[in-house]
């Protein structure tokens, strides 16, 4: 069921509902802080510009990280396929069917 939550962006509370309390307190904190950032740079920029700056950046932080997990991804199906077929010439014997012996 969904709960009340009170967050706080640029000094702003919202009162908001969600399923996950800790982690939308933990995300406002995370998108307060981008705001932050931003608004410490050359420009003034309003609040509306600093939030689409902010989502920018956090959309562009998780496409790399999307990224980066994707190729970890293949990269493990890459090593399992590896160890599978090693498994299955140690279970079923090399290529002329004579089995490895155990190495115990």
């Amino acid at each position: 069921m969904a709960e009340k939550v009170q967050i706080t962006i640029r000094g702003r509370q919202y009162t908001v509902r969600s399923d996950e309390e800790h982690d939308l307190a933990t995300i406002a904190a995370y998108v307060d802080r981008k705001m932050e950032e931003l608004s410490r740079g050359p420009m003034p920029l309003d609040d509306y510009a600093l939030a689409m700056l902010a989502a920018l950046n956090i959309a562009s932080e998780f496409e790399q990280f999307r990224k980066e997990v994707q190729r970890e991804l293949v990269t493990m199906d890459e090593e399992l396929s590896a160890t599978a077929r090693r498994v299955e010439i140690i279970i079923m014997g090399d290529d002329e069917g004579v089995p490895h012996e155990s190495a115990t």
